[in-house]
């Protein structure tokens, strides 16, 4: 996994790259303004282990190009694609990750830290209340797929 040392990306392609995002969908570019400089490029070959479960975590992806694959074991999860987010849980609370996370293909990724988005959210309430409606509704994805499986 490597850091990309040039910015390929403008600020207003990055800004455009957040609103197209579900959990910044509602936020003003303004505000993805000021959130996108927080984003770091970063390149990953196929097969590379972006984060292990169980190991501490402090920041979220957002896939701009590639596939990830998000595992238990050998249980696949989900397998994300472009203007997709994973580890935002990690954004939120400093717990350990939940599964892990792996290259299906090459991926062009930018990755959040914890403390810059903390700093944001205390100033910008919105960003936080993007981040509740997309966990409350994969919340109740999970909970309708538990139903489907109990009955």
């Amino acid at each position: 996994m490597s850091t990309s040392g040039n910015q390929s990306l403008s600020l207003i392609e990055k800004v455009l790259l957040l609103k197209s995002l579900s959990i910044f969908s509602e936020t003003p570019e303004t505000i993805l303004a000021e959130l996108a400089p927080l984003m770091q490029e970063v390149e990953v070959e196929q097969g590379t282990l972006v984060f292990r479960e169980g190991e501490p975590g402090d920041c979220m992806y957002i896939i701009f190009s590639g596939e990830i694959e998000i595992h238990k074991g050998k249980t696949a999860l989900a397998i994300l694609q472009t203007k997709e987010v994973f580890g935002e849980l990690s954004l939120l609370d400093a717990e350990t990750r939940s599964a892990t996370a792996t290259a299906k293909t090459d991926c062009f990724l930018f990755k959040m830290d914890q403390k810059p988005f903390y700093k944001l959210i205390e100033s910008r309430p919105e960003v936080a209340m993007g981040f509740i409606k997309i966990l409350s509704k994969r919340l109740r994805q999970l909970n309708d797929k538990t139903a489907q499986k109990a009955g």
